[in-house]
């Protein structure tokens, strides 16, 4: 019999291949095994026999002490050479919060103390550094835009050179040398009334970077230590950053509510001014949605003297119903004497800021602006999203940090103010949330670079200031001494937004005494700032949060010392992105804004566009990874998901049309373009919007407050009429296992089947009720299951009970569990498990309801770590929980989360928020 032929067949080119990939796995394991046997030689203690120190059967001495001190110098050899084998690299040393798969070979990368170890480590093997300044070009473009920046840079020097020459000629010659260099103050930026204003022009060398977006002033900062969104998909047109690059999941828990402090940058955050008379102004605000009567009577005197602010939803008329715009703080300028008779209010001109949501910026600005036009005096409206920078702190260390930078502005013309001396006397404060609700201090603080860098603050331990904090709180006394605020004067803002350059500012602190703050002087202009404590509305153990308005260009000063401050806890203050104020809301139980209201026109357009993306990851994974949701089996015979599973789909639930845009596939052009705008504040004023037949079915929806929930619920009465499709925001909490994500599905509990009516013909009363041949045969007790899965110590509900000793019922008499044993045992074995179109339940689970019991979804679901199981945010029919609430408030409100794409359900209770 021949040689088999070598060439041609399958096997042929596998065993090639196989042969070809046997070196380079030899080559691997024999590197694996040198390795190991470098290790085990290193660890292992080389020792002589106990014969060694016999002679004749007899002990010898010197032989004993000579095998001693081998041994002895065997074990410091042995521990030398295990420590220098199982020692780490100094890259490899790295914070936790910093460590990746592949180390930089710069030891300016490594923190301080390893730097002199990482140096001598590449000197010892010859390591060469690897510095991106220096590395060598690999592109074409990259090599010419390297060359070209060499040549710019001989050029300028050339030009530096020659200056200096004829500088030092008009010296000898005894000509007076004028500097070029100091132009003076930049003019005072212009501010429309009634226009949207244009964001600050930037710098030439990175003017081309922000043609469709705007830096915030601490971008710079973020860009190098955070993912910040696309360049060419921004973000409510504006660069933010998302997440920092470190691990920083967990350690928001901890920073946001156990200890430390986390910081974010929200100058992204507009401002909206409305300036006029009183009058005129309070019915603007009444028309927006602050029509609460706390606010206009006698409980609201406070929050119109400016010591409180409003928050809450902005609303507008919408066919005759309330339609919400966005979350916003309403402030008010304060003011030293209040005019009560309405003939001198008339005379009085007032200001007021609304913040609000970039994404919502436009509708609200646009909403101002047609009602202050209908005001006689007229009113007038600015646009200060460019003037006014703002940062976020909150966690026990919050106010700690903000007495280590700011410093009260005082000197002998202008000594403190009331509202300075009170910010300083709450040294030891650790939960803003424990000061008066909406609280507001308005003073000017010192440059933060005058006290660079921040110096740890010290906590009183002497129980009589611990008794001085809380009288303070319990009293304060932020009325005594009110003055207007300095933030709502453009000059001051202008006076505060040219402060002197780095450089001035390190040759002053080069020329004082070490260790020593430097002196306000003449050019160091006062800061004007305005905090504001705010609390969790969701319980009162939540962390509060301090808000800090300043001019926008002195929030970068500002940012570098908080970032800088040493706490007493040991730490530092983490900042952190987008995705880090969603997990902070998502812990407190809060609705995060857009992606929680759904109701509202931002809410929609976020989901739309939450939606193109997961479609386009969905696309992108091969079809073996993909989730097939035709094939999802629900049991019962019910096939499919129920309505798209990568969306929420309302549309499903409410019977509204879907729109052509929302299914086209995320490859397409069509596609692509409406994701670029989909989330562009500003597309009417910068550039044509696109045209759409009719808005989006999601735009339909009508958010229901829980005011007026309850009053739905209440008496009869009082209830006031319910707009078409209306929605509710809720809290949801999973009262056993499992954990909930985005898009899953909501089910309300199955109701009871009713008895079928008695036959006169019949023997045996019917007591389920026939099924057509049509609909889904789920099981008669399945409510009943569902309320067996509630914990005892979530609900006291007797039917419950009832129904979980009837499933656990077991024979208690011994003779009675010897009969049962014996059937078991001679019992013929069960057949295999065939799916069948009635079964009972999924592994052990009930069956989720159908679709026709279907209430709302999940926005926003995960294991919530604060409470220590699944929680989640979603928005359910109202029409569809309101008969169920009122018959048993207590069961009504129980429901059913599904994921999408899975058939288990999980057992939860919703509450309004």
């Amino acid at each position: 019999m021949g040689p088999k032929p070598s060439g041609g067949g399958s096997s042929g080119a596998a065993s090639n291949k196989r042969n070809a990939a046997s070196p380079a796995a030899n080559a691997q394991g024999d590197a694996l095994r040198q390795k190991r046997g470098k290790t085990f030689s290193a660890r292992s203690i080389p020792a002589q026999p106990a014969d060694a120190a016999l002679k004749d059967g007899e002990l010898d001495l010197q032989a004993f002490v000579s095998a001693h001190e081998f041994e002895i110098k065997s074990l410091e050899q042995s521990m030398a050479t295990s420590k220098a084998v199982s020692t780490s690299r100094a890259f490899q040393k790295v914070p936790r919060g910093l460590r990746r798969r592949t180390a930089s070979h710069n030891p300016k990368r490594v923190p301080r103390r390893l730097r002199a170890r990482a140096k001598r480590e590449m000197a010892e093997d010859n390591t060469p550094m690897v510095e991106a300044r220096r590395r060598r070009p690999r592109t074409t473009r990259a090599r010419i835009r390297a060359d070209t920046a060499k040549r710019l840079g001989i050029l300028a020097a050339r030009k530096r050179r020659k200056q200096l020459k004829l500088a030092e000629a008009a010296q000898q010659d005894g000509k007076e040398v004028r500097d070029e260099g100091v132009v003076g103050r930049k003019p005072r930026p212009k501010v429309r009334r009634n226009h949207l204003n244009d964001p600050p022009r930037p710098t030439a060398k990175f003017r081309k970077r922000q043609l469709n977006k705007t830096w915030l002033p601490t971008h710079s900062w973020h860009a190098k230590r955070a993912r910040m969104t696309e360049p060419k998909n921004p973000l409510w047109r504006f660069a933010i950053p998302l997440t920092p690059n470190e691990k920083i999941y967990r350690p928001t828990h901890r920073s946001q509510g156990e200890r430390g402090t986390m910081l974010w940058d929200m100058s992204y955050m507009s401002t909206i001014g409305l300036y006029g008379n009183p009058i005129g102004m309070e019915r603007v605000l009444k028309r927006v949605g602050v029509s609460q009567e706390p606010c206009w009577n006698e409980k609201g005197k406070r929050w119109r003297r400016g010591t409180r602010t409003w928050s809450g939803m902005l609303s507008r008329e919408n066919d005759g119903h309330r339609r919400l715009l966005c979350p916003a703080t309403v402030l008010w300028n304060p003011e030293q004497s209040r005019l009560e008779d309405n003939e001198n209010q008339r005379k009085v001109q007032r200001q007021v800021y609304l913040r609000v949501h970039p994404s919502a910026f436009l509708e609200v600005f646009n909403e101002l602006l047609r009602l202050t036009k209908m005001e006689n005096p007229r009113l007038y409206i600015e646009d200060l999203r460019f003037e006014i920078g703002s940062f976020e702190l909150t966690g026990p260390a919050s106010t700690e940090a903000l007495l280590a930078v700011l410093t009260p502005y005082s000197t002998k013309d202008a000594p403190k103010s009331k509202h300075a001396e009170l910010f300083e006397s709450l040294r030891g404060l650790t939960n803003p949330a424990a000061l008066p609700a909406n609280a507001v201090l308005t003073f000017s603080v010192q440059d933060p670079r005058l006290r660079y860098p921040p110096r740890k603050v010290a906590f009183p331990n002497d129980p009589q200031a611990q008794m001085g904090l809380l009288e303070t709180m319990a009293k304060w006394p932020a009325e005594d001494g009110l003055e207007p605020s300095s933030l709502f004067d453009r000059d001051a803002r202008h006076r505060a937004s040219c402060l002197p350059s780095q450089k001035f500012i390190n040759r002053r602190r080069g020329s004082a005494t070490p260790g020593s703050f430097l002196k306000p002087t003449k050019v160091d202009p006062p800061i004007p700032v305005i905090l504001m404590a705010s609390r969790s509305a969701s319980s009162t153990q939540t962390q509060g949060t301090w808000t800090l308005l300043a001019p926008w260009k002195c929030i970068l000063p500002i940012w570098y010392s908080m970032v800088h401050v040493p706490l007493i806890s040991g730490l530092n203050p983490r900042f952190a992105g987008m995705n880090e104020t969603m997990q902070v809301a998502f812990e407190r139980g809060l609705p995060w804004f857009p992606a929680d209201y759904l109701g509202t026109d931002s809410g929609s357009e976020w989901e739309l566009e939450q939606r193109r993306k997961r479609k386009r990851e969905w696309e992108r994974r091969p079809k073996s990874k993909r989730t097939e949701w035709a094939a999802l089996d629900l049991g019962a015979g019910r096939k499919g998901e129920v309505g798209d599973g990568l969306w929420c789909d309302f549309e499903l639930l409410f019977g509204l049309p879907r729109q052509q845009e929302d299914q086209a596939p995320s490859g397409d052009s069509a596609s692509d373009d409406n994701a670029d705008d989909a989330m562009d504040v500003d597309k009417d004023e910068h550039q044509p919007a696109k045209q759409h037949n009719e808005p989006p079915s999601l735009k339909l929806l009508s958010p229901v407050s829980k005011a007026t929930f309850d009053s739905l619920v209440g008496s009869p009465a009082l209830r006031p009429p319910t707009p078409p499709n209306a929605i509710l925001n809720v809290r949801i909490s999973v009262l056993a296992r499992g954990v909930v994500t985005t898009c899953a599905r909501i089910y309300r509990l199955p109701s009871t089947p009713t008895p079928a009516p008695i036959s006169s013909n019949a023997e045996v009363p019917a007591t389920i009720p026939p099924q057509d041949a049509d609909s889904v045969s789920l099981p008669h007790d399945l409510r009943s299951q569902w309320l067996a899965r509630v914990p005892s110590s979530a609900t006291n509900s007797s039917s419950s009970k009832q129904s979980k000793r009837a499933r656990n019922l077991k024979p208690t008499d011994i003779e009675a569990r010897k009969r049962q044993l014996a059937r078991e045992l001679i019992a013929p074995p069960a057949p295999d498990p065939a799916p069948a179109p009635n079964q009972e339940d999924i592994g052990g689970h009930p069956l989720v309801p159908d679709a026709k019991d279907l209430i709302g979804f999940v926005t926003t679901g995960s294991f919530c770590l604060t409470h220590g199981h699944g929680a989640a945010m979603g928005s359910i029919a109202l029409e569809k929980v309101l008969a169920d609430v009122k018959s048993d408030n207590r069961e009504g409100r129980l429901c059913i989360a599904r994921n999408a794409g899975e058939n288990v359900g999980w057992i939860a209770r919703w509450e309004v928020v």
